[in-house]
């Protein structure tokens, strides 16, 4: 008789198992997956849970896994949060997206995440800082880095400086920014007249700094 669970079919899912198709997902997420993913592949609950006490999957949050053999990486905190929290609305942000951009050399204390107003209501999470925004999600807010969405240089730069992060922190990624052509500053000072005055003067000095 097989230890392996009955296979059992929920909304959505297949009717056999596709490890080959999860660990492709995985494999654009650092080796993560959710719960959902894994129904869509054929997993259902009996065979999720099968495999992570078997020590295949490794849970991390509720609702989410990981592959064990996968290899790990420095910044997979970050993608398990951002796919605890919603990959389809979550983002990445303020100085967790200038460690992920590489504008600072900040080591953030948390993994901050922005998500829609509408969604203030969501429960706490260790290790997670939840910002909401009302502002629309422009196209060129946004950016792609390892499968996971990131806000872009600019808005990044102007998250963490309305946020308070450290004006030397702020002065580094502007000039990293700067050299790397992730932002055009003119653009960037503009857009800072609408974070306040304080914001607008930081960003004004970096670019001073940065020698423009």
């Amino acid at each position: 008789m097989s230890d392996t669970p009955e296979l059992r079919t929920t909304p959505g899912s297949k009717s056999r198992p596709n490890r080959f198709e999860l660990f492709e997902i995985a494999s654009e997420q650092s080796g993560h997956f959710t719960a959902k993913q894994a129904r869509a592949s054929g997993y259902g609950w009996a065979l999720l849970s099968h495999h992570a006490k078997g020590g295949q999957f490794i849970r991390v949050r509720w609702g989410l896994y990981r592959f064990r053999d996968y290899p790990s990486s420095t910044r997979e905190h970050v993608i398990a949060a951002w796919l605890a929290v919603g990959k389809d609305k979550a983002i990445v942000s303020h100085e967790s997206a200038l460690d992920l951009l590489g504008l600072s050399d900040i080591v953030p204390n948390a993994v901050h995440l922005t998500v829609p107003r509408s969604m203030r209501g969501l429960p706490s999470m260790q290790g997670v800082t939840v910002h909401t925004s009302s502002k629309p999600k422009r196209p060129h807010d946004v950016v792609t880095r390892d499968g996971v969405v990131v806000t872009s240089a600019t808005r990044s730069i102007l998250d963490a400086a309305e946020a308070g992060a450290a004006p030397e922190q702020i002065e580094m990624a502007v000039a990293q920014a700067i050299n790397r052509g992730l932002v055009i500053p003119s653009q960037l000072q503009r857009d800072s007249d609408e974070r306040g005055r304080r914001v607008a003067d930081l960003i004004a000095g970096a670019i001073r700094k940065a020698g423009l």
